[in-house]
C-alpha cells in the first residue's frame, strides 16, 4: 500500500538566485493554483499572489515571468503508516 504524503513542499526557483518554499496540504491544491493562477500568466510581469497558508500575517507576490523552476516534494510526517 502506497504511503500518503502529509503535505507537499513546493520549491520555487526565482531569477537572481532566490529560492522560496511554500507548502500545500494536497497535490490538488498545488495543481489548482499552478494551472489557475501561474500558467495563464506565465509570461506576465504583473505580480501574482502566492498562497502561504501556514504562516499567519505573511504573504508573497511574484512575477510569473521570473520563475525559472518549480520542484514539488511530498512531505511525510511519519515513516510508519497509522490506520
Amino acid at each position: 500500500m502506497p504511503r500518503t504524503a502529509s503535505e507537499f513542499a513546493v520549491h520555487i526557483m526565482i531569477a537572481g538566485g532566490h529560492r522560496e518554499e511554500i507548502r500545500f496540504a494536497t497535490i490538488q491544491d498545488f495543481q489548482k493554483w499552478y494551472s489557475g493562477e501561474l500558467v495563464p500568466k506565465s509570461s506576465s510581469n504583473d505580480f501574482i499572489s502566492v498562497p502561504i497558508k501556514n504562516i499567519q500575517g505573511e504573504y508573497m507576490v511574484v512575477r510569473p515571468s521570473s520563475i525559472l523552476a518549480i520542484r514539488v516534494e511530498p512531505v511525510f510526517s511519519s515513516s510508519v503508516e497509522r490506520f
